[in-house]
């Protein structure tokens, strides 16, 4: 994976409109956004379809990208994992009468994609391992289920705030794991 700083300047340079860089930042980070949207999503065709309007986020507001603020991959990952969400919601919203979803064909990732993804969902997996079981939960149900948190707070039985606590909380030990 290349360096936050490279990553920076091609999201500073995109928000100029710069075609060549946004093909860079898109070789550089899809098979880790990819891995994000297939993991919400649990569907390799909707996970390609959400990779291609994350894409286009990007491009649209690379200039709301806070250089120093962030790091650029939590800024992308997090377009990612929002439009997936989105995407699971609307899906549950329009779901048929008879419970049937939609799904499509896709050429998938290469190898090599599957191999990055794999081995970052690994790291993924091992660092929600260290977090304590109803913040694991409360984690798995907001990012990975699409869980709001007012529905979190109800199936965990804890007040709304202590959510948004264990959620912000959880997520900067993730960021933490995921560093070393």
């Amino acid at each position: 994976m290349s360096s936050a700083e490279e990553i920076e300047d091609l999201i500073g340079k995109v928000s100029l409109g710069d075609r060549r860089a946004f093909d860079q930042l898109y070789n550089l980070t899809n098979a880790k956004l990819f891995g994000v949207c297939l993991r919400v999503l649990n569907n390799r065709a909707s996970a390609e379809d959400v990779l291609q309007e994350t894409y286009m986020k990007v491009w649209r507001y690379a200039e709301r990208y806070a250089r120093g603020g962030t790091s650029p991959m939590t800024w992308l990952i997090t377009i990612a994992r929002n439009t997936a969400i989105d995407k699971l919601r609307a899906h549950r919203d329009s779901e048929d009468i008879d419970g049937m979803s939609e799904t499509l064909a896709g050429a998938g990732p290469t190898p090599e994609q599957v191999a990055v993804a794999t081995g970052e969902a690994g790291r993924i997996t091992d660092c929600m391992k260290e977090l304590e079981e109803p913040r694991d939960k409360a984690v798995r149900g907001a990012y990975l289920e699409g869980l709001s948190y007012a529905e979190l707070a109800e199936k965990l039985n804890v007040p709304l705030n202590t959510i948004r606590t264990w959620l912000r909380r959880s997520l900067i030990s993730l960021r933490e794991c995921m560093e070393r």
